[in-house]
């Protein structure tokens, strides 16, 4: 472990950054895809929204119990700083490296994707897409090596462009009224076994598209203020997700009947066909892009911050606690970016990596929620919160 004033991390990170991380890491092109998905196994707009609002419930209480765990430890690396905590060095080494490979793939595979909207755009780049992809990483490597101010004001910038693009989206949909919308057709026998099995699978799918709410935690170390901040970020900006997330759907039901919803892969798409014109794929597209890149730039910034705690902890080279004058953790960046790149040589799959990651977070996540349980018991005198929402908890 080194103590060296060099390699710790600076507190140079507040709360517009801490929600616009987490809006960054959440809201992607699963919103504008799901929605069909879950219309064909749910067939009823007053349960699909429902199912939307319990999803978000489940991750406001989890958002809870994280702003509970980064209160009582605010360190970099975010879930298994809990874990080792409570459960010890063994747990802690495990629950690291899973989350860090958990973390350490989506820049891989949200580079592929970018690259393959970019060639829907511009079809002449159909032989590029792994050109692109690496030059994307590339790109976000050396924003990031310049320091981690930057990479806040483009996590700010990209963030409050998505959400401009998703409310602009709701408002056109709200809008229009070219279409006369067909009376939707209900099943009312709720606990008819297939409703059940959609209701439970359509849920699973919503959970998915709520992943990345917890990305505030793994900076904790780095906020200017983290027993006030965290806990604000994540009600704040949990909340500010489900109601685009509940209002997207909306306001697609509203342009569309839910049978015909329930026949797109791209929901999004066919909506926005009907109120641009052949132009909706475009715009489509273009969201999906920006959607895209706050993501990648949140996840560019993750997996650095985790391997630098698991350095510091000795389960990695003492070298990934080096930071550079910017802030940034330079050896883990640099080990996170090959780690991306090989996965993009070698797998160069959307679906394989995405599926690996979501299990391997499912795994992480439960454990950092019995480790909240075991700490409360066995150190009780650990900072807690008191009072939430901008009442800073004992420090």
């Amino acid at each position: 472990m080194s103590d060296s004033t060099k390699n710790q991390l600076k507190k140079s990170l507040g709360l517009s950054f801490n929600i616009a991380v987490l809006i960054g890491g959440t809201i992607g092109v699963g919103i504008l895809r799901t929605p069909g998905s879950i219309a064909d196994l749910l067939n009823n707009y007053w349960l699909i929204l429902a199912s939307w609002l319990f999803g978000g419930l489940y991750i406001l209480f989890g958002a809870n119990s994280y702003a509970e765990l980064a209160t009582m430890l605010p360190k970099a690396g975010g879930s298994y700083n809990y874990i080792k905590r409570a459960f010890g060095e063994y747990a802690g080494f495990l629950s690291g490296w899973f989350d860090y490979i958990t973390n350490a793939i989506p820049p891989a595979f949200y580079c592929i994707v970018i690259s393959e909207y970019m060639i829907i755009l511009f079809p002449a780049l159909a032989n590029y897409s792994t050109v692109m992809a690496i030059s994307l990483l590339a790109a976000f490597v050396l924003i990031h090596l310049s320091g981690v101010k930057n990479g806040s004001v483009i996590q700010q910038i990209t963030s409050l462009l998505k959400v401009i693009c998703f409310v602009a989206l709701v408002v056109a949909c709200f809008m229009y009224s070219g279409v006369e919308i067909a009376p939707i057709k209900t099943d009312n026998s709720f606990f008819q076994i297939g409703l059940l099995f959609g209701f439970f699978k359509s849920l699973q799918l919503i959970i998915g598209t709520y992943n990345g709410w917890n990305a505030a935690c793994f900076f904790a170390e780095e906020n200017d203020d983290p027993g006030k901040n965290i806990p604000k970020s994540l009600y704040s900006g949990v909340i500010l997700v489900v109601a685009i997330y509940v209002l997207v759907n909306a306001a697609f039901f509203h342009v569309l009947p839910i049978e015909t919803l329930a026949k797109s892969n791209l929901a999004a798409a066919d909506v926005a066909k009907i109120l641009f014109g052949e132009n909706g794929a475009i715009i489509v597209t273009v969201i999906s892009i920006f959607s895209l890149i706050s993501i990648l730039n949140a996840f560019m910034m993750i997996p650095p911050r985790i391997l630098y705690g698991l350095s510091r902890d000795g389960f990695f080279i003492e070298k990934g606690t080096t930071v550079n004058k910017g802030g940034t953790p330079i050896v883990a960046l640099l080990v996170s970016s090959i780690f991306s790149l090989l996965l993009i040589i070698f797998v160069g799959s959307f679906e394989v990596l995405f599926g690996f990651a979501a299990f391997i977070s499912i795994i992480v996540w439960g454990l950092a929620y019995l480790s909240l349980l075991k700490l409360r018991t066995s150190e009780p005198d650990l900072p807690n919160l008191i009072v939430r929402f901008g009442i800073r908890g004992l420090q």
